[in-house]
C-alpha cells in the first residue's frame, strides 16, 4: 500500500496495525463486462479437485449449451437444468469453471454480481489462487457457501505457517479457524463468517445481488460486501470508474493483517476463479444436515429442475491496481 513502509518507520505499532485497514487509491487496470468476459477468462474443462458431481465443459461445449451468454452488460454462468443422469459412470452434472488470463499480486477487484446460484447441492465460489503453485501460492476465497446455508464464508488457504490473530481484526464478520495452513483441520482454511443474510444465496439473490470486493497488499487482505438494497454502498463501487478509493470504504467484513502471517510469502500473483460444483468435499459432506432431501448425489443427479436458478450473473467485474 502506499506510503505504508515509510509510516511504519516513524510512528508506533499501533499505527501500523491500523495500516491493515486504511485503505490507498488503486487505478483501473481490467475492464470486464458482457462479452469481454470471454476474452479475459479461460473455460477450464478438469475433473473438480474438490470431488464434486460435476463435469466442467469448454467454452464451445458451455455456449452450445446455453450455459453460458453474454450481452452488452450482462454475463451468465450456470449449471445444465434440464439433464437426468441415470449413468452411474458420469462424472456429474454439467457446469462451468473459469480462470481470468492475467494474475494479479497488489490489487482491488470489485465484482457486480445480480446473481448467485443457489439450491441444494450447489457449492457456487468466487475466489483467487495461483493453480500452478497451490497451496503454496495462497488462495482467498472471496464468495463461497454450500446448500443454500447460512452466510458468505471469506477463508483464506495457504502452506503451512500463516495463521490469523484471533483479536485485534478490524472487521464486521466473525473469524472461524485461525490456521489457514490446508494440511491442518481438514483443510478449513482461516474464515470469517460475514453474517449478514443477503450475502448468500437466495436472499443475496432477492436482494437483486450487490457487490464484494477484495484488497490485497503485501500487509494484509480485506474484503467488503453490499446488498443492492445497501444505503451505504461507496460512490466508486457503484460507479465503476477509473479509480477507487479504499479509504472511504468502511469496515471490512473480513480482514487478513500480517501480523502472524507473511502476505508477500505466502500469496503469488493469484488469478481470479469463478466456478459451480456440486456435493463434493463440502456440499457433500454436510448434505445429510443441510434440511435438504435425498442424499446429494441422487438428488443432484435426478432433479435438474431444481437447478433452474443455479446460475452466476455478473454486472461486470473491475480490477484495479
Amino acid at each position: 500500500m502506499k506510503g505504508t513502509s515509510r509510516i511504519c518507520a516513524r510512528i508506533f505499532t499501533l499505527s501500523c496495525a491500523l495500516s491493515s485497514v486504511l485503505g490507498a487509491t488503486y487505478s483501473l487496470s481490467d475492464n470486464i463486462v458482457g462479452t469481454g468476459f470471454y476474452n479475459s477468462f479461460n473455460f477450464e474443462a478438469i475433473p473438480d479437485p474438490t470431488a464434486g458431481r460435476v463435469n466442467y465443459v469448454d467454452q464451445a461445449t458451455a455456449q452450445s449449451l446455453n450455459l453460458t451468454f453474454a450481452s452488452a452488460d450482462t454475463f451468465i454462468l450456470r449449471a445444465d437444468d434440464t439433464t437426468v443422469i441415470s449413468d452411474s459412470s458420469s462424472v456429474g452434472r454439467n457446469s462451468v469453471r473459469i480462470r481470468t488470463n492475467n494474475a494479479y499480486t497488489t490489487h482491488v477487484a470489485v465484482f457486480d454480481m445480480v446473481h448467485m446460484p443457489q439450491g441444494c447441492g450447489t457449492w457456487p465460489a468466487v475466489w483467487e489462487t495461483n493453480e500452478s503453485n497451490w497451496p503454496a501460492g495462497g488462495e482467498v476465497d472471496i464468495v463461497e457457501g454450500v446448500n443454500d446455508q447460512g452466510t458468505d464464508q471469506v477463508t483464506l488457504h495457504t502452506s503451512p505457517g500463516c495463521e490469523m490473530p484471533a483479536t485485534g481484526r478490524t472487521m464486521t464478520g466473525t473469524a472461524l479457524d485461525l490456521d489457514c495452513d490446508t494440511s491442518v483441520n481438514g483443510n478449513a482454511g482461516c474464515g470469517v463468517s460475514v453474517g449478514q443474510a443477503p450475502s448468500f444465496g437466495p436472499t443475496f439473490n432477492a436482494d437483486g445481488g450487490g457487490w464484494y470486493a477484495i484488497e490485497r497488499t503485501t500487509t494484509f487482505i480485506n474484503v467488503f460486501f453490499w446488498s443492492r438494497q445497501a444505503t451505504n454502498v461507496p460512490a466508486d463501487v457503484v460507479a465503476g470508474g477509473s479509480s477507487v478509493d479504499t479509504s472511504n470504504w468502511g469496515t471490512p467484513v473480513a480482514n487478513f493483517p500480517n501480523t502472524d502471517c507473511n502476505i508477500a510469502e505466502f500469496f503469488d500473483g493469484n488469478n481470479i476463479i469463478i466456478n459451480l460444483t456440486f456435493c463434493g468435499d463440502w456440499a457433500g459432506a454436510v448434505y445429510a444436515t443441510s434440511g435438504c432431501p435425498s442424499t446429494c448425489e441422487s438428488y443432484v443427479d435426478a432433479n435438474p429442475t431444481a437447478f433452474v436458478d443455479a446460475y452466476f450473473q455478473f454486472t461486470s467485474i473491475n480490477i484495479y491496481t
